[in-house]
């Protein structure tokens, strides 16, 4: 039986787009909000794939490799909170096409690939707490960030000594579109 890996297809943040997000947070939300998500996890989900077996992730880079997307940029200027996942996230007011397409497609092809889906509609998104159950104060005025897509990318999951980190696995390019 081979072995399964937790893995995501997702968006990451540049470094200094993470300190902007790490410092934002500091300076709007209390410590005890929920568990906060460390700098170097801060990402944005496209497609959750769950638990992997070597067979299907080797199906999903081959499907990963052969989309045709361009770049894009993405405006972080949203925050909320849903309180029944406990997360506390930042977002964008409104999301580009290509963004939705990329984050269609993956999401489409890792459920022809056995991998479940949830229902519920795309809402991109950075988690920035999770385990946040009780009521948050969301900060009337938001950011507005500018993240460049430029590339995506397959992301494992590793929980070790207590601690949830991120690995990426492999990237692809999202071309600057022509002018």
């Amino acid at each position: 039986m081979s072995a399964q890996r937790r893995l995501f297809f997702a968006l990451s943040l540049p470094p200094k787009l993470q300190k902007q997000v790490i410092q934002w947070r500091a300076d709007h939300f209390p410590e005890d909000t929920g568990r906060p998500i460390a700098a170097a996890n801060l990402h944005l989900t496209l497609a959750f794939l769950g638990e992997v077996s070597e067979q299907k992730e080797t199906a999903l880079r081959s499907v990963a490799g052969r989309i045709d997307a361009k770049g894009f940029s993405l405006c972080i200027d949203d925050a909320g909170h849903w309180p029944g996942a406990g997360v506390v996230w930042l977002g964008t007011r409104r999301a580009p096409r290509p963004l939705l397409q990329l984050a269609e497609i993956l999401r489409s092809h890792a459920a022809r690939n056995g991998c479940y889906q949830s229902a519920l509609p795309f809402h991109p998104h950075i988690s920035l707490f999770r385990a946040a159950t009780r009521q948050v104060a969301i900060p009337p005025a938001t950011p507005h960030w500018t993240l460049e897509a430029l590339e995506f990318g397959l992301y494992q999951s590793i929980y070790e000594r207590g601690r949830t980190r991120y690995s990426l696995l492999q990237s692809w390019p999202l071309p600057a579109p022509l002018a």
